[in-house]
C-alpha cells in the first residue's frame, strides 16, 4: 500500500495559528542605513496639494520641562516633616498640583518659598 505523494501545485496558505502571522502577510519592512524603519507612505489623492512645513517663526514655542517633588522630597530638602509640608500645602503657603490622593511641589515653587522665608536676624 502506498501513501498519496503531494503534488507538485501551488497549495494555498493556511491559516496562521494564535500568535503568528499569516503567510500573505509581509513581514516588518527592513530597516534602513541608519537603522530607522522608512515612513508609511500617505495616499496621494489626485489634485490636491500637501501642506508645506510651517516657518520657523510659527513652531511653537517649547516650554521648560517642569520638574515635580514629592512630599517627602520637599521635607527633606526643607529638614522639616512631612505634616509641616501638608500644612503648608493645604494654608496655600506653598503651591502644590494633586494627582490622584498625592501631591507633588513644583521646584520653582519651593525655591520661590524658601527665598521668601528668609528673614536677617541682627
Amino acid at each position: 500500500m502506498t501513501l498519496p505523494q503531494r503534488s507538485a501545485a501551488a497549495t494555498l496558505p493556511r491559516q496562521a495559528a494564535y500568535g503568528q502571522r499569516p503567510a500573505y502577510r509581509p513581514a516588518t519592512p527592513a530597516p534602513r542605513a541608519g537603522g530607522q524603519y522608512a515612513p508609511a507612505a500617505r495616499p496621494q489623492q489626485p489634485g490636491v496639494a500637501m501642506p508645506a512645513a510651517r516657518p520657523a517663526a510659527e513652531r511653537p514655542v517649547q516650554r521648560p520641562v517642569a520638574t515635580f517633588l514629592t512630599v517627602a522630597e520637599v521635607a527633606a530638602i526643607m529638614r522639616v516633616s512631612k505634616m509641616t509640608v501638608y500644612r503648608l500645602v493645604h494654608a496655600g503657603d506653598l503651591a502644590a498640583v494633586r494627582v490622584g490622593r498625592s501631591f507633588r511641589v513644583p521646584e520653582p515653587a519651593v525655591r520661590a518659598y524658601l527665598s521668601e522665608a528668609r528673614t536677617d536676624v541682627a
